[in-house]
């Protein structure tokens, strides 16, 4: 009972914690995201992986040692035909059977091997390391993609909040303008007509404030699945949208370094691994050497009550050196070879057009990101002016000098002037992402 009492109080505390408020900027996103996006997680293995095989290939060229022992019943011994005449006085071509061996025997020997020299071995040990220093580009790359992701997600999550927050003011100014319009409906100043008309832009923004909060709640639940977040735990975000920064990064006028570029990069390392296997099949033309020692006892007898005695069990033992020196494989190693001069040619290709692409993708991002920062400060004025607009027209009709429709319609200049304004700070601060991660920028390790 006492156990089950502390499995309960525990589990309150965990669904507690799951239903606290956590109030998060888009850097406390990221940097959650960066320590529990499994897809962080899984590169991360591949570099623990990484480093366990550059261990691996390092013992390899360590001393082996083993040790091997057995016991043996010959239950059937080995026999062999001896021709006895050419030791005794039988006549000629005379044979019998003998045994070689004893009904039991048992050995037990340490055997030591130690590498001496093999070129494969020091060249598999540089491309065990080169390939380690590619996972954890790999990994560097999917830091990349989380930063990029939570960031797009965060910025969304927060223009669907603005947005709810402004269907929920537009629809407050309506209800008030209803009610003010049905009084003077009622009054004998407003057609009922007019009062009919402002319930369908209502009626509408109802619909606008269902859509924008179901539109809420899943940005939230995208922004928590890329940051690997629990989707039942409550977020607040607390950036401001004033002060949201879209400005233009600076960008190098020249003697740009694609190397900033975790892809340029990587193809940096995958040329050098081709280069290290070419080298590696080169050095298979050379011979390899190794030493080995063993030292063992081994023992023989038709008594099993002797098998174990001491006196009995005789020791020996071996040193030796052995080489391995190629001679002629088909030509196998040649057309490897040129496999790889032809791969690295490859490379060399793909770093060019990598090249290309990476200023193509640069100027393609600043252009866009110079026309939505353009577009943006368009926006926000037509938000002022749409906002000047019904105002006037809203105090015209109070003053009965407007028209109803006169206000609806600046109603809804004034609600897509502010919902254009929002897609242009998303749209430009989503520019703004990528143009940072074109130049190499946007998360740095």
């Amino acid at each position: 009972m006492k156990g089950l009492l502390i499995l309960m109080t525990h589990g309150l505390f965990i669904s507690a914690f799951s239903q606290s408020m956590l109030r998060l900027s888009v850097d406390d996103c990221i940097s959650y995201g960066l320590g529990n996006n499994e897809q962080l997680a899984i590169t991360d293995y591949d570099k623990q992986i990484a480093n366990l095989e550059v261990r691996e290939t390092i013992a390899e060229g360590l001393p082996q040692a083993t040790i091997n022992g057995g016991l043996n019943y010959n239950y059937e011994i080995q026999k062999s035909l001896l021709d006895v005449s050419n030791f005794s006085d039988a006549p000629p071509g005379t044979e019998e059977e003998v045994a070689f061996g004893q009904d039991y025997d048992g050995n037990l020997v340490l055997e030591v091997n130690q590498l001496i020299f093999d070129g494969s071995y020091f060249v598999g040990l540089q491309a065990a390391r080169t390939y380690r220093d590619l996972s954890s580009k790999d990994h560097i790359e999917t830091q990349i993609d989380v930063v990029e992701a939570v960031s797009k997600a965060y910025y969304f999550a927060l223009i669907s909040v603005e947005r709810l927050e402004l269907v929920k003011a537009n629809l407050a100014r309506i209800d008030t303008l209803l009610s003010e319009t049905i009084k003077m409906y009622e009054a004998g100043f407003a057609e009922k007509l007019e009062v009919d008309r402002i319930k369908v832009t209502y009626n509408n923004l109802k619909v606008d404030l269902s859509e924008s909060t179901q539109l809420k709640e899943l940005s939230e639940k995208l922004l928590k699945f890329q940051m690997g977040m629990d989707l039942n735990q409550n977020i607040e975000l607390t950036e401001n949208l004033d002060e949201v920064d879209v400005s233009m990064p600076l960008i190098p006028s020249s003697n740009f370094n694609y190397a900033d570029r975790i892809e340029f990069s990587q193809l940096i390392t995958g040329e050098q691994l081709k280069e290290l296997d070419m080298k590696n099949n080169r050095s298979q033309y050379l011979p390899t050497l190794n030493a080995n020692f063993s030292y063992g006892y081994n023992t023989a007898t038709s008594d099993f009550d002797q098998l174990f005695t001491t006196s009995r069990w005789l020791n020996y033992g071996v040193i030796g050196l052995s080489a391995s020196i190629p001679v002629f494989d088909g030509f196998m190693k040649r057309s490897r070879i040129q496999q790889n001069k032809l791969e690295l040619k490859q490379l060399e290709s793909e770093k060019s057009f990598l090249r290309k692409s990476i200023d193509i993708e640069i100027e393609e991002s600043r252009i866009t990101l110079t026309s939505q920062i353009e577009t943006l400060e368009v926006q926000k004025q037509n938000v002022e002016l749409a906002r000047y607009i019904y105002d006037i027209a809203k105090v015209k009709y109070q003053q009965g000098v407007g028209s109803n429709l006169e206000v609806t319609d600046a109603d809804t200049a004034f609600k897509e002037a502010q919902i254009n304004y929002l897609d242009s700070v998303y749209e430009a601060k989503t520019s703004q992402i990528e143009l940072k991660k074109a130049l190499g920028i946007l998360y740095t390790n």
